[in-house]
């Protein structure tokens, strides 16, 4: 290809950067980065690198150099502001992404919570089925962490304690969600099973706990950061399945395609479930694990946290919605 045909096949798109770089240098503050400035900033430089390979003109290599530095510029010019950009688009991106694949969210819903409240209530009106899911040395266990009896009861732990168990909610829960989200590269059979097994050994160990008179103590303590660790459980499963879809039934794409695609749309429900789980270990670390917190305020504090979490999911995200579907 020669210098001609080169400039005007790309001279549109040159155009078109241009302008959008000179509005966005015009914006003050923290500036939102379109979604599609890294693309068009990946084709840039390999053009430029083009340009310099074939020894195209000063004129043109100067040209294309300007722009992506400007674009570098817009990108990564403040670290700061740019985390603080990406943690807003996630926060709008997310519960779109939810909406959008809102049937493998259903349907994750349904794995999830259908054998949890099964087997809940199952227990509670046959309590000798604990010992089906769990053994006596996790029973046990159970028993002596939500004991009001017991001698740790209203006794709070120290700052240290608190943040070492913080530490360890994070690492145990995204494990969770990393292997139910991961299993569904196996047709989505991988998240069903993490999705099944974790509502049936969950929904056992609360109906045991209510059964046996520790229901004060257990869902005091559960309530306010189990509406984001469960929902991150949920969601996590539910981009599992949108992977084992794409692996099962890639339509009239390549599979390999389908799975790429599919990897790109729930991308917002990854980042978003793992920021869940976060806020989901502090919670349990500083506030659920609070003796000292009357378990009133915790059942109060952790509907509204219920509400918020699915309000979210539910309506959140409309500006970018708007700004993409127009009038």
């Amino acid at each position: 290809m020669n210098q001609e045909h080169f400039v005007q096949r790309n001279e549109t798109s040159w155009s078109e950067l241009d302008a959008l770089l000179v509005s966005l240098e015009k914006m003050t503050g923290t500036v939102d980065i379109p979604d599609d400035l890294p693309a068009r900033y990946r084709r840039l430089c390999q053009q430029l690198a083009v340009a310099r390979h074939r020894r195209y003109s000063a004129d043109i290599v100067a040209r294309l150099n300007g722009l992506v530095m400007r674009a570098h510029s817009q990108m990564y010019g403040n670290e700061v502001e740019g985390l603080l950009a990406q943690a807003r688009r996630l926060i709008r991106r997310f519960p779109t992404a939810v909406r959008r694949e809102w049937r493998v969210v259903l349907v994750a819903h349904a794995f999830f919570y259908l054998p949890y409240i099964g087997m809940m209530v199952a227990v509670v009106a046959w309590p000798e089925l604990i010992q089906t899911v769990l053994g006596p040395m996790e029973i046990a266990e159970f028993e002596s962490m939500y004991d009001p009896k017991a001698e740790h009861f209203l006794k709070e732990r120290s700052i240290d304690s608190d943040t070492l168990m913080f530490g360890f909610y994070i690492y145990n829960n995204i494990g969770i969600a990393f292997r139910t989200f991961a299993g569904g590269i196996a047709g989505g059979l991988g998240s069903v099973f993490f999705l099944v097994t974790n509502g049936v050994s969950i929904g056992a160990a609360s109906g045991h706990l209510t059964a046996v008179g520790m229901g004060s103590t257990f869902w005091s303590f559960v309530i306010t950061h189990g509406s984001f660790e469960l929902t991150a459980i949920v969601l996590s499963g539910a981009a599992g399945l949108k992977i084992g879809t794409a692996v099962l039934v890639p339509g009239q794409r390549t599979r390999a395609r389908a799975l790429t695609e599919s990897v790109q749309a729930v991308l917002p429900i990854v980042y978003g479930f793992f920021a869940f789980l976060v806020v989901a270990a502090f919670i349990e670390a500083f506030w659920s694990s609070s003796r000292l917190i009357p378990h009133t305020t915790k059942y109060v504090v952790g509907t509204a946290a219920w509400i918020w979490v699915y309000a979210y999911l539910l309506v959140g995200g409309q500006e970018v919605r708007s700004r993409i579907d127009g009038p």
